[in-house]
Order: structure tokens, then sequence, then C-alpha cells
């Protein structure tokens, strides 16, 4: 099965996808004329080798000459739905953009078709998403799969003023991804990126067994302490069952407590949760001497490890913990919002092989709504679950 895997080390953002894409192989001129396609003057795709830490790259510059030019969703449906690309680019392209919009959204308050995208829907990012795709066709490209993506840390200046990294709308977009930070103070991914691997992953997390045919570098703008560069692998995996599930890799951390007030694991596991752990699980167990106790499992992203067994060892009275690390198998996993008559409600889809096996409106959602509408929790529950069905 034709595979890529985007190994991102360095983060992701849209023009390191197309520069990853051309280093592996695909001619420029190609991209170029397939570009065209969009009926849009006014830009200019070009590509160098750069070295990155003595690594060679692609550097992909889309160089515009509009400023500040605010597009909204509509507006791009339009150009993507006008333009000559083949079906395969429209749709992705557009379902691209769609999911930045909800992010967008989401964050501003407001409906989606109101939303003005500003760098995301400035030209050169539209050529970035719609580019990618267009690489991924080219390729055949039967899956996708993505590393941990790495994000930094900071601030940025933007349209909306000075916003945290990751930007308000790349961590929309990045719930439910594996990522991490080695406190780099600088933009690594961007909403552009995380928007393309997002919509277009198969799965996130581990690489999969495949034999590797081409090799790509694509290579970002800035010099930083390590390698400014995505590195994308093409080859052919046998594993289908790797495009059924999502697949990662966690920390586990337990120990067994005997001789600590009960009281403290309620403010141990607000701590805990307010942290990022994935969960907490008490389970009563019995210890050597027959001495009733608490067995304290912990599941964490690798990158909080340490501040966890910190937190563990400063609230509560164990003298040591076992730490492992498991691999998870999750079902594949999609979120939209859905409009029912006690408002909007954020939904996951559960899918295996495609097919949805699962819908999960999302509880806090649910709680607001029903204590806005003053009706039982359950019925706001089964109409997020009924209008989920339907859509």
């Amino acid at each position: 099965m034709k595979t890529m895997y985007f190994d991102c080390f360095a983060g992701v953002s849209g023009d390191m996808i197309l520069g990853a894409c051309i280093d592996s192989g695909i001619p420029i001129e190609t991209l170029k004329q397939e570009l065209q396609k969009l009926n849009l003057d006014g830009f200019e795709v070009t590509c160098n080798k750069v070295l990155k830490h003595n690594i060679s790259g692609s550097h992909v510059v889309v160089s515009t000459k509009e400023q500040h030019h605010h597009r909204t969703l509509p507006v791009i449906d339009d150009i993507i739905s006008n333009s000559s690309l083949s079906d395969y680019v429209k749709e992705n392209a557009s379902k691209i953009f769609h999911n930045l919009a909800e992010a967008e959204a989401k964050i501003h308050n407001k409906k989606k078709d109101k939303i003005h995208f500003h760098e995301v829907g400035a030209l050169d990012a539209i050529v970035d998403i719609v580019g990618a795709i267009i690489c991924f066709e080219y390729l055949k490209v039967e899956q996708i799969f993505v590393s941990k993506i790495h994000v930094g840390s900071g601030f940025v200046t933007c349209t909306h003023g000075k916003m945290p990294l990751p930007a308000p709308a790349t961590m929309e977009l990045l719930k439910d991804i594996p990522i991490y930070n080695t406190g780099i103070q600088k933009e690594l991914t961007t909403p552009t990126g995380a928007a393309i691997l997002k919509t277009m992953a198969t799965s996130f997390g581990t690489m999969p067994d495949m034999e590797v045919k081409s090799i790509g570098y694509g290579c970002g703008t800035r010099d930083l302490e390590i390698p400014n560069m995505l590195r994308v692998l093409i080859g052919n995996c046998q594993d289908s069952l790797q495009s059924q599930y999502e697949t990662d890799e966690i920390t586990q951390i337990e120990t067994n407590i005997d001789d600590m007030n009960p009281q403290i694991y309620e403010y141990l596991s607000e701590q805990l949760f307010a942290l990022g752990v994935l969960d907490v699980r008490l389970t009563q167990t019995i210890m050597k001497k027959q001495r009733p106790a608490v067995l304290l499992s912990v599941l964490v992203d690798n990158s909080l490890k340490e501040k966890v067994i910190e937190k563990l060892f400063t609230e509560t009275t164990t003298i040591g913990l076992r730490v492992q690390q498991i691999k998870r198998v999750k079902l594949v996993r999609e979120s939209k919002q859905v409009s029912t008559q006690y408002g909007n409600i954020s939904v996951k889809y559960s899918l295996l092989n495609g097919k949805i096996v699962q819908i999960n409106p999302e509880y806090e959602d649910c709680k607001e709504a029903a204590k806005k509408n003053n009706v039982p929790l359950a019925d706001v529950i089964d109409a997020a679950k009924s209008q989920a069905s339907s859509d």
C-alpha cells in the first residue's frame, strides 16, 4: 500500500510540506502547471536547495503581490470549485479549509461561514494547501501517517495581535493529536500545516512498518537550534491494519499507596488533570501483610512525564513509582459541531474501516446546554446523537 510518513521533528507548515514532497521527487514544473488550474494570478512558486545543520533539503517560497487579503470560506470554496483541478484535489482542499474555518469559528465565537481568514486566507496559504493535495494525488498516496508533532512556544504577532504559541487555531486543530514541546521559542507548527495533516492523515503516532523508496526534506525559513526541516518518507506498507486504527505511545505511571488520607485523592486528581494528563485511575487492592491500599494509575503524554512524576512525589506519600511506555490502538476519530434545538454541540465520531461505529457528544458542551435551556442532560445528549446520525 503506497504510504507517506511525515516526521515532524521540527513542526510542520504548508511550505515545508511542499518542499518535502518536491525533495522526494515530485517535479516542481508539474506542481506549477497544476496550480495554474486555480485560475488565480499574482503568485509565483520557486524552490531552492538549502542546508539546515548541513542536511540538504528543498525550500519552497510562494511569492505573491497581494497584501492583507482577507477571504471568507464561501469565497475560497468558489475559487476551488470554479477551478479546473481534479475532483480529488477540490474535495480535499475544501475539507482542509472547512476544518480551518471550524477551528477559527470556535476560537472567535462566530459561524464558520462568517469567519474572515487572514493569514490562512491569503494567496500563499491557498497555494500551500492546494499544492499539498496536488502532490498527494501525483504520488497516488493511499495512506498518510504522521509522527508526534513538535510545536513551538512563546508568542507570535498576527492580524489579531499578539497570540500565544501554538496559535489558538493551531491548538484547536491539534486536539486529539499527539504533540510535544521542547521549549523552542518559535512557531514551529502553523495552522496551515496542522490543517493539512489533520485532514489527510490516516493515523498519528509511531511510524508503521514500511519499505522506504524515497525520502524528502522540506525546509523552513528560520535557522533554529535543530534542523528546521520536515522529513517525509514514501514507500510501501504491508500492514493494512495500520489504516484502520490510530496508534501512539504514552507513559503509564503507577504506585501502590496504603498510608495516605483518602481525601487527598480528589485534590491530587484535579492537580494532575490541570497538568494535562490523559487519565487518573484509582483501584482498590491488597498489599503485603494484607493491607488495604489504592493502586494509583496515571496515563500521560510522554512530554509531561517528568512533571507528573514530580507532582506524585510531592503530593502523595509514595516513595517509588513504576513507569513504563505503552502503545495505544484507537479507533480513528473525527470531530464536528452539530446544531440542535439546544445550541451547537461538539460531537466525536469513532470510525472503523471508514464506517462510524460510535457517536459521542462532548459532555461539557451538553452539560452547558442543559443548564442554559433548563432541560435534562439526557435530552441534550440524545438530541446531539440524533442530529449527528442524520448529518
